[in-house]
């Protein structure tokens, strides 16, 4: 139990890589909610895991600044304070391309993937900087290091944005004892891979990441002592090249 004494709110939290994360600091004795826009998926990720304490769960859409500040005036009644925040919710879309791709889907995959992580920090940081403690970490992508049409334009796009942001705001935090860390995932099996332009086969889907691996490293970093911070950190499949 190395996070006994710790809290999380996860972002993304109904499927893929936040339901993993969710239910790895909820292993370690981290009090942990969840939130996104499908409550349904947010009940199922909590039954999943039958420790204590419970996994709590509340929608929120994170385009939307209203809401996003709905939950966390719900977070801090429900967790006391927040000494986690893992920015987790992300989408794609299968027209990928500069050929294909609409304005209406940029803006979509811009807002939840980039604007949607701001609009959190932006809730959280009042309450770090209170305490003089903290730690935000940032679920990007090895799409936000090297851009390429698998990820395609928006999604590359957002996920440089992403960095970006960790990377400026950590600089501007360091001296107030928060922490941010910038995750880059390779492939992982998560319902995003549904987007892909080309069906991802069930043997491929096996062999890349699966959402517990990110949820270990998201474990290791949070039980580190606020001494140390990992800044940036990439995870890929072992068969996954990186060029």
């Amino acid at each position: 139990m190395r996070l006994g004494n710790k809290t999380a709110l996860i972002t993304g939290g109904g499927s893929g890589i936040g339901a993993g994360c969710a239910i790895a600091l909820a292993r370690e004795g981290c009090q942990v909610a969840i939130a996104g826009r499908q409550a349904d998926k947010l009940a199922e990720v909590a039954r999943r895991f039958d420790g204590s304490p419970a996994i709590k769960a509340h929608p929120v859409d994170v385009a939307d600044r209203e809401s996003v500040s709905a939950l966390f005036r719900w977070a801090e009644k429900e967790l006391g304070r927040i000494d986690i925040l893992v920015n987790c919710a992300g989408v794609n879309t299968v027209k990928r391309s500069i050929h294909e791709l609409v304005p209406e889907e940029w803006d979509r995959i811009m807002a939840i993937n980039a604007t949607g992580a701001y609009n959190c920090i932006r809730e959280v940081l009042p309450q770090m900087k209170q305490r003089r403690d903290g730690l935000i970490v940032n679920i990007n992508s090895t799409s936000g290091v090297r851009a390429g049409v698998l990820g395609g334009v928006a999604y590359s796009a957002s996920k440089f944005a992403m960095a970006a942001l960790g990377i400026t705001v950590a600089q501007e935090v360091r001296e107030l004892g928060i922490r941010i860390t910038n995750i880059y995932p390779g492939e992982v099996d998560t319902p995003i891979l549904d987007k892909r332009p080309v069906p991802v086969s069930a043997e491929h889907r096996a062999k890349i990441l699966q959402p517990e691996d990110v949820g270990a490293v998201l474990v290791t970093i949070a039980s580190l002592p606020p001494r140390a911070n990992v800044s940036e950190i990439l995870i890929k499949p072992t068969i996954q090249a990186f060029s």
